[in-house]
């Protein structure tokens, strides 16, 4: 995975070294499609693949390798995005949209209005968990989707084996706005200042611990907002403390490449692209995408711990020492050591960002209840009311 030679100068990434010159730089390289023998053609950079035709590739052992060679240099070292054209047959693909559209109308009806990390609430529809939600509400509709080879090709050219699966459906209605250029979990849905928080060669980690995909489930035509990319952007080391910047964000609004899609069309690219949602400017397009994020086997602890339960027992401990003058430093060492320190994995419908992209973190609570001398019992209620929510049902 190429960076910019800045990353290997530091081990640190700072906002202030973000140069535009730099990203320039990176997106001078071009696509050559001579370079993926596997691929179909060359669209504005984008490598496409005719899935009815690699199937049958992917079927042999062998040659199911050498594409995903060829898959995994292009998402790192490449573009950074493919397109499996024709990836989901017509009928297993309208199956999953019937249980999706009922779905939008339970929820719509319920009151329930989905969060979304940009648009605002309620401008669009999006089904959180879609992954969960549709193997409850058609099992059979779930088997016939992901029984489908070309999320399980993509996800272990990218990860390898032991990878999971999640999915938010996400309906841009006419007239719904775009995103800001971004780039995506885990890194892209933290704070430039966060960010510059990780040592250098964790930036270059983070696009490895995911792979971002969309399975196109209506006709996308450019007019109804298909998202925007900037082709080779996951090279750039510094992207993840740059594109909040405007210079970067005036760029992506000039340059970016927008690919219309057909229905059954599956897109996966590096979490590191830059990319952002387009605005939906036709009058009757209700553009529908299921947004796969699949995860590395990797970014687990070894052993289960109770944290919630860590916490409750050594909270009066800690209000105790920090009062007999424990320094904050120390204080905020135990909070790391005991508390989860991450917001996700989480349920978007209950537990939703309210500042940010990202919800409150259990160690966010317990710095809270430091920071006024909370009684310990109403910290275990918090604690719990936030574990109710995070919940999955």
């Amino acid at each position: 995975m190429t960076v910019t030679s800045t990353s290997s100068q530091t081990r640190w990434i700072r906002p202030e070294d973000a140069r535009l010159p730099d990203l320039l730089e990176v997106l001078a390289e071009q696509t050559d499609l001579a370079e993926y023998p596997h691929a179909t053609r060359v669209e504005q950079q984008v490598l496409f693949y005719d899935w009815a035709t690699v199937r049958h590739t992917a079927a042999d052992d062998a040659a199911r390798r050498d594409l995903q060679a060829e898959l995994a240099r292009a998402l790192a070292d490449g573009p950074g995005i493919v397109v499996l054209a024709g990836a989901f047959e017509a009928e297993p693909l309208a199956r999953a949209t019937a249980a999706f559209e009922r779905m939008i109308v339970e929820q719509r009806a319920s009151g329930a209005t989905a969060g979304d990390h940009f648009a605002k609430p309620g401008a669009n529809d999006r089904i959180w968990n879609a992954l969960e939600k549709l193997a409850v509400t058609d099992p059979g509709a779930f088997v016939d989707y992901y029984a489908n080879d070309a999320v399980a090709l993509a996800a272990q050219a990218w990860l390898g084996p032991g990878y999971q699966v999640t999915s938010q459906l996400n309906v841009v209605n006419p007239g719904g706005a775009g995103q800001t250029v971004h780039r995506d979990y885990h890194l892209g849905f933290q704070s430039a200042e966060t960010c510059a928080a990780y040592p250098a060669h964790v930036h270059a980690l983070s696009q490895a611990l995911t792979l971002q995909g969309a399975v196109a489930h209506v006709d996308m035509p450019v007019e109804s907002g298909p998202t925007l990319y900037l082709p080779h952007s996951q090279k750039y080391s510094h992207g993840y403390v740059a594109y909040q910047q405007p210079e970067f964000q005036e760029y992506f609004v000039a340059h970016h490449v927008q690919l219309p899609l057909s229905a059954g069309d599956a897109v996966f690219f590096n979490p590191a692209l830059l990319h952002a949602a387009g605005t939906n400017r036709t009058s009757d397009v209700r553009r529908m995408a299921n947004l796969l994020q699949v995860s590395s086997a990797f970014g687990r602890a070894m052993e289960t711990v109770d944290r919630a339960r860590v916490v409750e027992a050594v909270y009066p401990a800690l209000l105790s020492a920090r009062a007999d003058g424990l320094p904050g430093r120390q204080v905020a060492n135990v909070v790391a050591a005991s508390a989860e320190g991450y917001a996700f994995p989480t349920n978007l419908d209950r537990d939703q960002p309210v500042d940010g992209m990202s919800p409150r973190t259990q160690a966010e609570l317990v710095t809270d209840a430091l920071a006024t001398d909370l009684a310990a019992d109403a910290l275990v209620g918090r604690l719990r009311e936030q574990l109710v929510a995070r919940e999955s049902h």
